[in-house]
């Protein structure tokens, strides 16, 4: 096949150079992909052999425009095999998860190159550049030296090595846990057994007269809640968190041959751990510094946690259980908690919360009021699977600012979670408007029913368009620091404060309308959701801090550790920072934590509350502004949204709020103060 017969090698003719999924076939992703990394080769080849003095112009700005057509078809390929993905896409995945690393390395580890870029990094201060260029070749001197351009030849080759040998792995390691997500489920033979799931989600999940639960990512699943058998309840949650234990979806051999490479490669770049070499250009900075946030918030989640589970204790007794709490117990009861403690029904509340009205009504609606953008819906644009809608975005004046696409509803052939990426990245330089998009997984509904969505599915569409904005509000001149590339424990600080408006009055009384009647939620049922915000937070703080700590715990190790068991070493881990608590089990276990094993978030997934401290400290400031106005959005975009990765993070926030981020309105949030 010919470059110009490959629909991923030409320039798509649709606006925004959308990728045109009509044309884009499984056959086109390996040679465009192989294409796209012989165009960068030979373009980092001239950079090497040009015998001109090194500068900005023909070393920096010439390597990043050398990865613009295997940026484009990445893309495209990244976005198929996470949200639509099949047999093709997965076997191509497979093959080139070593080809990507090594291509990388083969870039980062040139030692030819790496001096060209040193000579232009120590000649900075003598080069009349913009703030942002001089940024660019900072950002690329600090990666190079990071991934071990200063290392031996021989260094270097072992290191390639160890890259490609953990590139492999983490691919098996994200197709088993796909593939026993997708196959582990529990099937029952009667619908008496379901009772207290709705009819719809009965409907949804019948197959040839039998009923299939299938799993989701975390470990614990939302038919937990409603489902009155426990031996029912019992099987779905030992069939969760032991899916990846054993048999042929078994990971552990994965996860310690992993461990024990990372160890291996920061041992090499110089460090003590995986950990304190991943760290270098963070906010947190070190492993300690992290510690340090986990052991102030472990005793006031424990204490929270003890309060919850004496309650859910004494509910299960008033319900004439005779057992003691156990984690598949712990949502079914905790409901039946909030409902008597706030009267508040989970079914209920769905029926104020239709898909398309908390898209429309409620996401674009809070974007419009604090940034003036408004949203067209598109349906002349081509998309990888019917489910997908886009939205075209424009500036208030009228300017077209980028294009937006929804998946909003689980199917086989995604993965579980939600996430934000995108098509096409903003730049200027590559005259490139963005084309973002959001992937989610709430359940989809039986034909001809509405798609009604629990609240915390609510914030989690206001979570992803969070990242969307920070995409689409880049501004930048060059397409790698722009928008969402940042530190990993800055990146979720936008998406997490973007879930702050989901609740605001203003907002919710625009999009939470009863599906049948129109009836806008009442304020008792809205006092009782604000209400039951701190409930179960003692729970949900501590299943991200088991996990968060199990991350650093296995990238904190060096490379005298042996590890023998995944398990035993779990077990010892979670201890050793007391969380191992029998009735709330860690979001991920290590066996199917696909954030830190094959997700890029190893030695990172502490971001999430990192970044939920300045999420709700940024909204502490938006409430001492006025909350809810243009001029506080307008500050937030320039000063947050739109600077990519362009500054220190610290002072990019400092420059934002006019000071330090502080925990406080965290704790308060979570009801821990």
């Amino acid at each position: 096949m010919s470059t110009s017969e490959n629909p991923l090698l030409v320039k798509s003719s649709l606006d925004y150079g959308a990728p045109d999924f009509t044309k884009i076939k499984n056959e086109h992703f390996m040679p465009a992909i192989l294409k796209g990394m012989e165009i960068q080769n030979e373009e980092i080849a001239k950079i090497v052999a040009n015998s001109e003095a090194p500068s900005f112009e023909n070393t920096i700005l010439a390597l990043e425009e050398s990865s613009k057509t295997l940026d484009n078809v990445r893309a495209v390929f990244s976005a198929l095999s996470e949200a639509h993905t099949n047999d093709t896409i997965t076997a191509n995945k497979k093959e080139l998860a070593p080809k990507f690393s090594k291509h990388s390395d083969e870039i980062l580890l040139n030692t030819k190159l790496f001096e060209k870029i040193k000579a232009v990094y120590n000649n900075l201060d003598k080069l009349e550049l913009d703030s942002e260029s001089k940024h660019l070749v900072k950002e690329y001197y600090k990666n190079f030296v990071k991934a071990g351009a200063n290392l031996s030849e021989a260094q270097k080759q072992e290191l390639k090595d160890i890259n490609a040998q953990i590139a492999s792995l983490s691919n098996d390691f994200g197709k088993r846990v796909l593939d026993a997500m997708k196959k582990g489920g529990v099937v029952v033979d009667s619908k008496e057994k379901l009772k207290g799931l709705s009819e719809d989600k009965i409907k949804s999940i019948e197959k040839d007269g039998k009923y299939e639960i299938q799993l989701i990512n975390t470990t614990q699943q939302p038919s937990l809640q409603s489902l009155t058998d426990r031996a029912v309840r019992e099987a779905l949650f030992n069939k969760s968190i032991h899916r990846t234990d054993g048999g042929e979806y078994d990971t552990s051999d994965l996860v310690k041959q992993m461990v024990e490479l990372r160890a291996k490669k920061a041992k090499i770049l110089g460090f003590d751990n995986y950990a304190s070499w991943s760290l270098q250009g963070t906010m947190a900075a070190t492993p300690d510094k992290v510690f340090d946030m986990f052991k102030n918030l472990i005793p006031g989640s424990l204490e929270k946690a003890a309060s919850e589970i004496k309650e859910i204790q004494a509910e299960i007794k008033k319900d004439g259980g005779d057992f003691k709490l156990t984690a598949y117990d712990w949502n079914h009861y905790a409901e039946k908690v909030r409902k008597s403690k706030y009267s508040l029904n989970e079914e209920e509340i769905k029926q104020y919360f239709e898909i398309n009205n908390v898209l429309e009504k409620g996401v674009f609606f809070a974007a419009n009021k604090l940034y003036g953008i408004t949203f067209k819906k598109r349906t002349d644009i081509p998309v990888y699977h019917p489910d997908v809608v886009v939205y075209e975005l424009f500036e208030e004046d009228g300017n077209k600012l980028g294009l937006f696409y929804g998946d909003f509803f689980a199917r086989d052939s995604k993965r579980g979670g939600a996430w934000m990426s995108a098509f096409v990245k903003q730049s200027k330089l590559r005259k490139q408007k963005p084309v973002i998009y959001n992937v989610c997984n709430s359940p989809k509904p039986a034909e001809g029913e509405p798609a009604l969505i629990s609240f915390d599915e609510v914030e989690t569409m206001f979570h992803e368009f969070g990242h969307a904005l920070h995409g689409l509000f880049g501004d930048q001149i060059y397409a790698s620091i722009s928008g969402t590339s940042t530190a990993r424990d800055f990146v979720e600080f936008p998406s997490q404060f973007n879930e702050n408006w989901a609740t605001h009055p203003e907002v919710l009384n625009n999009y939470a309308l009863h599906y049948k009647t129109g009836e806008v939620i009442p304020d008792s049922l809205l006092q009782k959701i604000k209400e039951a915000g701190t409930f179960n937070q003692g729970y949900s703080i501590i299943e991200n801090l088991c996990s968060s700590s199990l991350d650093m715990k296995w990238h904190t190790i060096g490379t005298d550790v042996n590890i023998e068991d995944v398990a035993k070493f779990e077990k010892e881990a979670l201890e050793s920072m007391k969380l191992n608590l029998d009735e709330i089990p860690p979001r991920y276990r290590s066996t199917y934590f696909s954030h830190i094993f094959s997700g890029g978030y190893a030695a990172g997934y502490y971001s999430y509350l990192w970044t939920e401290m300045l999420s709700h400290d940024a909204y502490d400031w938006f409430k001492n502004n006025g909350l809810l106005t243009r001029e506080n959005g307008d500050k937030f975009r320039k000063e947050v949204l739109s600077r990519g990765s362009t500054m220190d993070y610290a002072e990019m926030y400092k420059t934002f709020a006019g000071r330090d981020p502080k925990a406080e309105p965290m704790l308060k949030a979570r009801g821990l103060k």
